[in-house]
C-alpha cells in the first residue's frame, strides 16, 4: 500500500509500510479428527465400568433431539436397565435463593465421606434465545464439582419440562448402571417441575428460608404434601431465632395435613449450608426415612408406581410428538390458525377439524 506521506512534497517525513500481519488462523493448526461414535456395546461396557466419558456421551444422546441418537440412547438404556435401581434417589427443591446448590455441595461431600459415588442431575432453566442453561449449577458446587466420585450434569429445560423430566429419569438409569449409589435431582424452583421430580425420586426434600417476610407465604399445600422432609436453611448468626420460629410454624402446618401414604411423618429441621451446621442431622433424617419405608414395603411399592407412571408419560409424549411433527398436520394447523385469527372459525371447530383428520387419515397409514 502506497502512502501519500512519502511523496517528495513531504520532505523529511517517511512512513514505513509496517509489519506484515500474520494470518488469523494458525497455519500450523491441523484439523483434529472427530472421534467416531462408539457402538452400543462399547458404550454399555464403558458405563458399567464407571467410565465417566462414556456416561457423558450416553447422556448427551439421551438429551439429543435427533431420532437416530434417540434410537441409540434407548438401546443403551435397555441394556443398562438390569444394572439400575440400586441407589437412593433424592429430590431437592426450594424457592430460588434458598441455597439449593450450596446445600447440595455440602450434602454431597457429607455423603461421599462414607464412600460410594454421587450423581447430581440439575434441571436448569433455559435461555429463551439460546436454549442453554442459565444458572450453570455446576459452577456453584465448587467442592463437589472437583470430587472424583461425583458426577454433575445440568440439563437445560429448553421450554419443555415434560421432555427434560423424562430424560432426567432415563439419565438416572444410566448413572445407577455406572455405579452411582446416590442420586440428587435438583429442580428449577417451586413450580411445575416439583411434580415431575417427585415422580422419579424416593425422598423429596424441601428447602425453605426464614426471615424473608411473610413466613406463611412459604407454606404451600401442594409442595408441602409432597415433601418427605423440610429443612430451614441459613439458620446462623442473627437468623437462628427466626429459623426456629419458622420451624415451629411448619411443624404446626404439617399437623393439619392427612397422613402420607408411606406412613412417614415429615420432619422439620434447621441447618446452615454456608457454615455447614446441622448437615449430619439432616442426613440422619433421610437415613431414618429409608429404613422406615423399606421396613413397611412402601419403598418397592413406590418404585413400581413410578415405573408405571413413566410408561404412560412416555406414551403421551410420543403421541404429542407424532402429532406436531407430522408435515400435513403442521400445514393444517397453520390453515386452521389463519381461519381462527380471521374470525372465520372458532378455536374449537378448528381443533376438531385437525384432530379428525389426524385420527381418520394419519393413524390409519
Amino acid at each position: 500500500m502506497e502512502h501519500i506521506e512519502n511523496d517528495s512534497q513531504f520532505a523529511g517525513l517517511t512512513v514505513n509500510s509496517g509489519v506484515k500481519q500474520p494470518p488469523s488462523v494458525n497455519p500450523y493448526l491441523t484439523k483434529r479428527k472427530r472421534k467416531p461414535m462408539p457402538t452400543v456395546g462399547e458404550m454399555v461396557e464403558g458405563i458399567l465400568k464407571g467410565d465417566i466419558t462414556m456416561l457423558s456421551r450416553a447422556v448427551t444422546l439421551v438429551e439429543s433431539l435427533s431420532a437416530d441418537h434417540q434410537a441409540i440412547a434407548q438401546e443403551v438404556i435397555e441394556k443398562c436397565l438390569p444394572y439400575s435401581g440400586n441407589s437412593r434417589r433424592i429430590g431437592i427443591t426450594g424457592v430460588p435463593g434458598a441455597g439449593k446448590s450450596t446445600s447440595i455441595d455440602v450434602f454431597g461431600l457429607h455423603v461421599l465421606k462414607s464412600g460410594g459415588k454421587l450423581a447430581v442431575l440439575a434441571i436448569d432453566p433455559s435461555s429463551e434465545r439460546t436454549k442453554g442453561s442459565i444458572l450453570g449449577d455446576k459452577t456453584r458446587m465448587e467442592k463437589l464439582s472437583v470430587h472424583p466420585a461425583a458426577f454433575i450434569r445440568p440439563s437445560p429445560s429448553a421450554g419443555s419440562l415434560g421432555g427434560v423430566a423424562r430424560k432426567t429419569r432415563e439419565t438416572i438409569v444410566l448413572c445407577e448402571a455406572a455405579g452411582y449409589n446416590n442420586i440428587f435431582v435438583e429442580t428449577v424452583g417451586v413450580g411445575q417441575s416439583e411434580t415431575a421430580v417427585h415422580s422419579m425420586v424416593d425422598f423429596f426434600l424441601l428447602i425453605q428460608l426464614a426471615g424473608t417476610g411473610d413466613e406463611l407465604q412459604g407454606i404451600k399445600r401442594g409442595i408441602m404434601e409432597m415433601a418427605d422432609g423440610i429443612v430451614i436453611n441459613k439458620a446462623d448468626g442473627d437468623n437462628v431465632d427466626r429459623a426456629r420460629l419458622a420451624q415451629a410454624q411448619f411443624r404446626s402446618a404439617l399437623m393439619l395435613f392427612p397422613p402420607a401414604a408411606s406412613g412417614w411423618s415429615p420432619e422439620v429441621l434447621t441447618y446452615s449450608g454456608y457454615f455447614e451446621l446441622g448437615i449430619p442431622e439432616v442426613w440422619d433424617m433421610i437415613d431414618r426415612y429409608f429404613d422406615f419405608v423399606k421396613a413397611n414395603g412402601y419403598f418397592e411399592r413406590k418404585r413400581s408406581e413410578q415405573a408405571r407412571y413413566w410408561m404412560y408419560e412416555t406414551i403421551n409424549e410420543r403421541l404429542r410428538s407424532s402429532f406436531y411433527n407430522d408435515p400435513e398436520i403442521e400445514r393444517r394447523l397453520a390453515e386452521g390458525e389463519a381461519r381462527v385469527l380471521a374470525n372465520r372459525q372458532t378455536s374449537f371447530a378448528a381443533a376438531r377439524d385437525v384432530l379428525d383428520f389426524y385420527f381418520s387419515d394419519i393413524l390409519k397409514k
